[in-house]
């Protein structure tokens, strides 16, 4: 069951999201949200508190009032991606394409500061991408494995954490579409030999190139995949406003 303070952390964060409170505009009064949510004002300063750790609302001794949103923290992306039947489709992209270079900014050092080891332990991490016949939920665990190898092997603390954020959130937020995702393993083999290679000759370039083709793919899987999860749920609306009419 979901504390008090977290319902009320929650409802006030979706308000501020869907603009029901602007940037720069007051928020309600520590009693006026008490009565609002039926909760003693011990719980509405623990939700303020939340509010102010995601950067969304300035807590000062005359009240609170909401932020930009771009000055908030990065936690606040899982949020964003949480509302409605579908993750937005724009932030989604966006994230995209933040990890996809993270990714291969993390490969480039990869190849520089990265023991002999270190590397083998990649191209490893290449070769079930190879196969063809593994499952949806295979082939991700193995992208996953081949993230974290680079990700390890760069040696670079804040692209790890960065990474490491916004892939915690971005990831359990793919759920709604993970059933429509159809995996290009063709593609995915012949890109992971061309890694491996470059990985063995310490090619950052090649490297880099490789890790772009790597995005390229993921996006238009999602792309489709988005597309197919909508065309479902348009459809199931469909069917229950022609029930809703024959009844």
């Amino acid at each position: 069951m979901t504390a008090k303070h977290d319902q009320i952390a929650n409802t006030l964060i979706a308000d501020i999201l869907d603009d029901g409170y602007r940037a720069g505009e007051r928020l309600p009064s520590e009693r006026d949200l008490a009565a609002r949510f039926q909760a003693n004002r011990g719980a509405v300063r623990e939700a303020m508190k939340t509010l102010q750790q995601l950067g969304l609302a300035d807590i000062q001794p005359g009240g609170a009032r909401v932020q930009q949103r771009e000055q908030a923290s990065l936690d606040i992306i899982g949020h964003i991606l949480g509302r409605g039947d579908l993750p937005d489709r724009n932030v989604v992209d966006q994230v995209l394409v933040v990890i996809n270079n993270l990714l291969a900014l993390a490969a480039e050092q990869a190849i520089t500061v990265a023991s002999d080891e270190q590397i083998e332990e990649i191209r490893q991490a290449t070769r079930p991408l190879y196969q063809q016949q593994l499952g949806h939920v295979e082939h991700a665990l193995a992208r996953f494995s081949l993230l974290r190898a680079v990700m390890v092997a760069s040696k670079n603390l804040p692209l790890q954490l960065i990474a490491k954020s916004l892939f915690e959130q971005f990831a359990p937020n793919m759920e709604s579409l993970a059933v429509f995702v159809e995996t290009d393993h063709t593609g995915y083999a012949d890109y992971a030999r061309k890694l491996d290679g470059a990985l063995q000759g310490r090619n950052a370039a090649a490297v880099r190139r490789t890790f772009e083709a790597f995005a390229k793919l993921n996006r238009e899987s999602l792309i489709k995949a988005y597309n197919a999860a909508q065309h479902a749920l348009d459809n199931a609306a469909n069917t229950q406003a022609k029930e809703a009419v024959n009844r």
